[in-house]
């Protein structure tokens, strides 16, 4: 009797609870879709119905007049960023009240949230400046020859693949080369996971993007009630992939008898820093009377340590593999242009003695263009998140947001759309033979861009191509019967975009005498 009397009382101070900012966007005279209680506008998002992705692309386009678009994530007001002007600012001229990304957890709780990617404040600024050394060109340079390894296995197991008949998933496949890449040049080790597809490292990887059930749930909430976030980390947080990095980590150090060895890859950058103690520089976050930004620092211990390499790691394979399979999806139903880059890499090669070497990748300019219009038509960061650190005047607007308010920039509306790219739904990948002024860089950056773009754009790049450049010297791909022209988007997934159910493509051998290496 009392609970059904408490039961009315209860389901009112919940609706009041979870709509009490549910007037933000309408006292800013901004347009917003409508919240609803308890989810605001993302209730086909927390029931995976929709990505996070496929919700800013479909407010960017439902409202082509507007600078911004409002919207709720739970009873946080966020605001989905159109005007690219606007865009600017925040990534990079008023860098200083956006820098946290905002989506990640506390990492007291769950260390890997340490690493570079999700990591906020001084803990990222001072990771940001170390990390910069490992990814220079010079380093790039040296990495190269283990890179060619990989893309010679890589071709093997093409060759494997044409004896059985031909067909494979090609995002499996490239998902595999990415992360034998990354045990060579960011750990020194030897994965094998090319050759064999549930290798440890790939097993791992599958688990870091094939969220549990639990983690969904857990990541809903922690949305929906950031306020009882620590409640729930503590209540459903998972430590497989904790202590399967930290034994990983472990291992390698003992191997190399805790200190850098000179192979100058990622492992060995984190052991010189663990051996310089702390990292010392100045604050994002905090200043002294007079304006100055304080002096931080922080260890490099073991579990920082761990956190970097998840976040290497993970990162690392999924987006590379994404775009690389995305591409070779698009040149199996786009003959011709599989054929004009097969050509070019066929060209560069023969200047090479048809061996991949920096210096060849860096001249194949149709295989660039094709992977620019890949990540154009199907960015792995589909949206590049912020968070107001202060109250900041939006000058276009004449409005004011207060700190907390979450941002969204919708790369995947920005980058198919039609006022910066001509028929944008079409791959034309020497739309990016112009290198004109005329398109704002802000209209196309699948890296990011300003103080938070991509650390490892480059080793990224470098390493989709190279493992490109093999296959298609090699193999041409075409559709088998159960192709989809236009694949499936996991609605799961969040940060990083995904198809679901694979890329099934069929490899040929290319009947070519220049065919000779990889």
């Amino acid at each position: 009797m009392i609970f059904l009397l408490l039961l009315p009382i209860a389901l009112v101070l919940l609706y009041k609870y979870t709509t009490r900012n549910h007037d933000y966007w309408e006292k800013r005279n901004i347009k917003h879709e409508k919240p609803i209680p308890v989810f605001g506008t993302l209730y086909d998002n927390v029931f995976a119905k929709k990505s996070i992705i496929e919700v800013a692309a479909d407010l960017y386009r439902q409202y082509p007049n507007e600078k911004v678009v409002g919207m709720f994530r739970g009873n946080t007001p966020e605001l989905v960023i159109r005007d690219l002007d606007i865009v600017r600012k925040i990534l990079n001229v008023d860098f200083a009240y956006f820098y946290p990304r905002g989506i990640g957890r506390n990492p007291k709780y769950e260390p890997l949230f340490m690493n570079l990617f999700h990591a906020e404040g001084d803990s990222w600024k001072l990771l940001r400046q170390r990390l910069t050394s490992a990814f220079t060109t010079a380093k790039l340079k040296k990495m190269f020859p283990l890179v060619v390894g990989c893309a010679e296995k890589l071709t093997h197991v093409g060759e494997d693949i044409v004896n059985k008949g031909g067909d494979c998933d090609v995002r499996e496949l490239m998902a595999r080369f990415t992360t034998e890449f990354i045990g060579a040049c960011g750990f020194g080790i030897q994965m094998d996971t090319i050759n064999d597809e549930h290798s440890l490292f790939r097993d791992l990887g599958r688990k870091m993007f094939n969220r549990s059930t639990k983690i969904h749930f857990l990541v809903a909430l922690y949305d929906l009630f950031p306020e009882f976030g620590t409640f729930f980390q503590k209540t459903f947080k998972e430590t497989f992939l904790l202590d399967s990095m930290t034994e990983i980590v472990q291992n390698i150090r003992k191997q190399r008898n805790f200190k850098p060895i000179g192979r100058n890859d990622f492992i060995d950058l984190l052991l010189e820093l663990e051996e310089k103690g702390k990292i010392t520089g100045e604050s994002v976050e905090k200043r002294t009377a007079d304006g100055k930004p304080m002096q931080v620092e922080m260890e490099m211990d073991l579990t920082c340590m761990v956190a970097q390499v998840f976040v290497f790691f993970a990162v690392g394979f999924e987006t590379s593999s994404s775009a690389t399979s995305f591409l070779l999806h698009q040149l199996a139903f786009h003959p011709e242009e599989q054929k004009k880059i097969q050509e070019d890499i066929d060209r560069v090669l023969a200047k090479y003695n048809n061996q991949l070497c920096y210096d060849s990748i860096s001249e194949m300019k149709a295989l660039s263009n094709g992977f620019k219009e890949a990540m154009r038509m199907f960015p792995s960061l589909g949206t590049l998140h912020r968070v107001c650190a202060k109250k900041y005047k939006i000058e276009e607007l004449g409005i004011t947001i207060d700190p907390d308010v979450k941002i969204i920039i919708p790369l995947q509306g920005i980058q198919n759309d039609e006022k910066y790219f001509e028929h944008p739904e079409k791959f034309m990948p020497d739309r990016f033979n112009d290198t004109s002024e005329e398109r704002n860089k802000f209209a196309y950056m699948p890296f990011g861009e300003g103080p938070r773009q991509c650390i490892g754009a480059r080793l990224g790049e470098m390493q989709s191509l190279a493992g490109l450049a093999a296959v298609l010297h090699k193999f041409s791909v075409e559709p088998t019967t159960t192709t989809k022209r236009y694949p499936d988007i996991n609605h799961g997934s969040n940060i990083v975009q995904s198809i679901e159910g694979g890329l099934p493509l069929k490899l040929k051998l290319r009947s070519k005498e220049n065919n000779v290496a990889a």
